[in-house]
């Protein structure tokens, strides 16, 4: 893995470039749908990107939750007051949750962490769909020209770390025994959720960090020799059911070494015995025992009968 370098995706990468150029030369407002893996959307103003989401990257509503910052509670009951809005920020702020410069730095960390999501992966097409008021988490949007730089710029940097990975693709876990010495918070925090199922993504959506942030904080401790991916995933384990419960596997007949031996046709004991005369071909080629035979026939044309 150490030699493993990020090959980007040119062709989609030209078709995400161009499809941003041309919305931010139009000054286009609505969604930019980007279909791919992992994909997302990109939500524009006048030519500006001002929201951005991607199932590759936790947004701002899962990065207040799941860090702690907001609890559930507290999402829900504002949320509620609000009438249901995707990011109510003004409740937030109004509650005393969290503060107006708290929810900016975290929209616009979520908003450069989707776009990085979406460059990282595989860009299959790009869909324009307009609309009067797109859905923004930042007040001052982005330029389309900036926002895929820094996309660019934070792929680039994370290639050039002694082992880069992807977000969505190694599974590291600790390595038993390594001497970890003095951790940061997030070290602590990985090396505890690390378990050989979760990729990069997983640990960013569980901990309420950014992606490229874990991912980043991934590659140097696997360069210092705390974390490591192995070939394939641990298997998650299954205990079995109590006796007689649950569905039990049907075992198969056993199996014999030797070939089958043919089964000879059955042999009827007797053929069926036909009755003469009931297909009527018995009355048609009969002789007529009355008139003559065929040799007293060839004696009448060859002369007297001898």
């Amino acid at each position: 893995m150490a030699g493993m370098r990020y090959s980007l995706d040119r062709v989609g990468y030209d078709l995400l470039a161009h499809a941003l150029h041309r919305c931010g030369r139009e000054e286009f407002t609505g969604r930019l749908h980007v279909a791919g893996a992992p994909g997302g959307t990109l939500h524009l103003r006048a030519g500006l990107v001002v929201g951005a989401e991607s199932p590759g990257a936790p947004g701002p509503e899962a990065l207040l939750l799941r860090s702690g910052r907001v609890s559930g509670e507290q999402w829900a009951e504002v949320v509620r007051e609000s009438g249901g809005a995707r990011w109510p920020a003004t409740g937030l702020i109004g509650r005393g949750y969290a503060g107006s410069a708290q929810l900016r730095v975290v929209c616009v960390m979520a908003l450069h962490d989707a776009a990085f999501a979406i460059v990282a992966g595989r860009v299959h097409g790009c869909e324009r769909v307009a609309e009067a008021e797109p859905f923004a988490t930042v007040a001052v949007g982005e330029t389309c020209v900036r926002l895929l730089q820094d996309a660019t710029r934070r792929l680039a940097a994370l290639s050039t770390l002694p082992h880069p990975l992807r977000p969505d693709r190694e599974r590291p876990i600790p390595v038993p025994g390594a001497d970890a010495g003095p951790l940061t918070p997030l070290q602590r925090v990985l090396l505890d959720a690390a378990d050989g199922r979760s990729t990069a993504r997983d640990l960013a959506f569980r901990t309420g960090r950014g992606v490229y942030t874990v991912t980043v904080e991934i590659a140097r401790m696997l360069a210092d020799g705390l974390l490591e991916c192995p070939d394939a995933p641990v298997p998650i384990p299954v205990r079995p059911p109590p006796d007689g419960q649950g569905v039990r596997q049907r075992r198969p007949a056993p199996v014999s070494s030797a070939p089958p031996a043919a089964t000879p046709p059955a042999v009827p004991d007797a053929l069926p015995r036909r009755r003469p005369g009931a297909s009527g071909i018995a009355e048609a080629l009969a002789p007529d025992r009355t008139g003559v035979s065929w040799k007293g026939f060839f004696r009448l044309r060859n002369g007297a009968p001898k």
